[in-house]
């Protein structure tokens, strides 16, 4: 079986792999050199960069998310989750197992903090019937199955909203997807009142599928940035975001 029949799991974890290899050979010959590797944040965050992209911006694997300028508040909130074991994923889980959280609040300013540009817009590939479903739901949700907008919560732009509520732009549909799926099924979860379960138990896979696609091919707005805590009132409680 070559790489090209290799899942999502197996090429994380060559990922993971590789890179670990190559701080091995770069320590040693800085070592052997008598230098010592430059200890600041953009060095130290290297370890996310297979993954995540040098500056949180994403990478071709639609099963990492992009990080950058999300709210910091969300990033520790997952840093946290994935350290603690409510959210799982077995590489995130050991690489933050003994990190302290003050070291984990650093990390979730410095991937805040950079605004590379949001990537292309994806091709939805769906039927105009479910695009339409799609945007219904974003924009206007379903009051009648308890569904509210996206943009309720994640703001008129999608971009969020500080402290801790992220952005749905820039992701791959099937990311997104995986996501509200796991939300569904109660293997990701969030403090209570846990907002996203709630809302995300009332999708049926259509609705799933339509919202993901079209959220992956929404344009990049002139601001991408989360816009200020208060901007608008949520649709109810969410124990993640503060009130």
């Amino acid at each position: 079986m070559g790489p090209s029949s290799w899942g999502p799991t197996a090429w994380r974890w060559l990922c993971i792999g590789l890179f670990a290899s190559v701080l091995l050979v770069t320590g040693d010959a800085l070592a052997q050199a008598g230098e010592q590797p430059p200890d600041t944040i953009e060095a130290r965050v290297l370890a996310c960069a297979p993954c995540h992209g040098t500056v949180g911006q994403g990478t071709d694997n639609a099963y990492f998310p992009r990080l950058a300028g999300k709210p910091a508040g969300y990033l520790f909130n997952q840093l946290v989750a994935f350290k603690n074991g409510r959210r799982h994923y077995p590489p995130m889980n050991y690489l933050l197992q003994y990190l302290p959280e003050d070291y984990l609040k650093v990390m979730a300013d410095y991937f805040a903090s950079q605004k590379p540009p949001l990537p292309p817009p994806a091709v939805p590939d769906i039927s105009k019937e479910m695009v339409k479903l799609g945007e219904q739901l974003i924009t206007g949700g379903d009051a009648k199955r308890g569904i509210p907008a996206c943009t309720s919560c994640h703001g008129p732009a999608l971009t969020g909203m500080e402290p801790a509520i992220p952005g749905l732009l820039g992701l791959r549909p099937t990311y997104i997807s995986a996501q509200l799926g796991a939300w569904r099924y109660g293997t990701r979860t969030a403090t209570e009142p846990d907002c996203m379960q709630i809302v995300a138990g009332h999708l049926t896979e259509d609705d799933v599928k339509a919202v993901a696609a079209v959220l992956a091919a929404k344009p990049a707005p002139a601001n991408a940035s989360p816009v200020a805590k208060g901007s608008f009132p949520l649709p109810f409680a969410c124990g993640s975001q503060p009130q």
